[in-house]
């Protein structure tokens, strides 16, 4: 068991700069917002590419923190059936459910990176500010490999959880 504990305790530490990383994703956003509407409606000249760059910046505040509402129990979970079962089935319920959130982010990382791989081949830039995409799409499938190193980790407590009970 402390090899998943180290694992989880790294994984978190991983999680946490992630998160600082959609944190300054979020202040870019609001940074790029004031100043495109200050100038727009004070020196009569908007930031060229605003639209993108907050976009851009939008997908990398929700992406990187992604991982972190996942440990944090910020998502949306809906137990009022599997409190009431036994403990063992309570666990296999977990098992099932973490089991298929693996799968949900493992085929959403290798999507993300063969789309990354089509974008940087075909040389798409977004609409005005001509900014490439491809570093995004590679970075919201790093950002989401920790999420299945979380759902591995709790699909193995749970299973460890399951054969003690």
């Amino acid at each position: 068991m402390s090899l998943l504990a180290t694992v989880d305790r790294r994984n978190r530490r991983v999680i946490t700069g992630l998160e600082w990383v959609g944190a300054i994703g979020l202040l870019t956003m609001m940074v790029i917002t004031c100043v495109d509407v200050m100038g727009a409606k004070i020196l009569l000249r908007p930031v060229f590419g605003a639209i993108d760059i907050v976009m851009l910046a939008q997908v990398v505040a929700v992406s990187f923190g992604t991982a972190s509402a996942l440990i944090l129990g910020r998502h949306v979970t809906v137990e009022f059936f599997v409190i009431l079962l036994p403990e063992r089935a309570q666990a296999a319920v977990e098992m099932l459910v973490s089991f298929l959130g693996l799968l949900l982010f493992v085929i959403i990382v290798w999507r993300l990176g063969v789309y990354g791989h089509y974008m940087q081949t075909g040389g798409e830039v977004s609409a005005t500010a001509r900014i490439p995409l491809y570093p995004f799409a590679y970075g919201i499938a790093f950002a989401c490999i920790p999420v299945c190193v979380v759902f591995l980790v709790d699909l193995l407590k749970a299973a460890v959880r399951m054969v003690e009970k």
